[in-house]
């Protein structure tokens, strides 16, 4: 087998959660494009509609599973039907992320759970039952999509880094407990990307001027160019890469 032929996802099923768009329609569309079979979540059906057309047309096979992923019990059901109809999950990507920007003090307890519902707990739930899929067939690849804010704090953003955080955790320590059953574990830790949800940020010229200065790179990443960092980890490529976070961020974190 050539290294190349490693990048393969031939006959594996993938779940892709906030697959509609941004970040998670570039990893979906790469799976799809590596040949996997890929079903992406999202809350709006006429969004994922368009991601699964876009994979279609490009040649990919996938298919969409509406529901909002803070429903604990519809993402439960949604890893049972993917079992029933595809009879495998090999690689699951937690791609999920609300943020709510706002000092500390003005989050009342509702909105912190609301907030922890989607970022950490829906993860939990599903990494807990794909895991348990991937130990019975003996391989499985599942990847959290964090956040250099988890480790790099600013004001007025406490709650999504909290979680990102804690999700970090989740992964390390399912690469511990399910390595020996050939359940690999491992997160990706985007920085500035110009998402749908940043374009705006990403337009405005005071932020075109902070990535210059604190991007080596000295601009926000491409969606795209999260892909090759999601499918190296869903691959043969990375059969020993378990318990890791891969930062893309141009250098951000890096650079003092």
């Amino acid at each position: 087998m050539s290294i190349f032929d490693r990048f393969s996802l031939a006959g594996r099923v993938a779940l892709v959660t906030g697959g509609g768009r941004g970040l998670g329609f570039e990893i979906a569309r790469a799976f799809a494009e590596a040949g996997a079979y890929v079903v992406v979540t999202g809350r709006t059906a006429a969004v994922l509609d368009g991601a699964v057309a876009a994979i279609a047309k490009g040649g990919g096979s996938a298919e969409a599973a509406a529901f909002d992923i803070a429903d604990v019990a519809a993402g439960r059901a949604v890893i049972a039907d993917i079992r029933r109809t595809r009879g495998r999950l090999n690689i699951l990507v937690n791609n999920v992320g609300a943020r709510d920007r706002r000092p500390l003090a003005a989050f009342g307890d509702d909105d912190i759970l609301d907030l922890i519902r989607t970022d950490l707990l829906s993860a939990i739930s599903l990494s807990r039952d794909a895991a348990e899929i991937m130990k019975a067939q003996g391989h499985g690849r599942l990847i959290a999509v964090t956040s250099i804010v988890g480790e790099m704090a600013r004001p007025g953003d406490a709650i999504y880094p909290a979680a990102k955080q804690g999700l970090t955790g989740l992964m390390r320590s399912i690469a511990v407990e399910y390595g020996a059953h050939g359940v690999t574990s491992n997160a990706i830790a985007p920085g500035m990307f110009a998402t749908e949800t940043n374009a705006a940020l990403a337009e405005d010229p005071d932020m075109l001027s902070f990535a210059r200065q604190r991007v080596p790179l000295q601009r926000w990443g491409r969606p795209e160019e999260i892909a090759g960092a999601a499918l190296f980890l869903a691959s043969d490529a990375a059969t020993f890469v378990n318990g890791h976070v891969l930062t893309v961020d141009g250098g951000m974190s890096v650079q003092m």
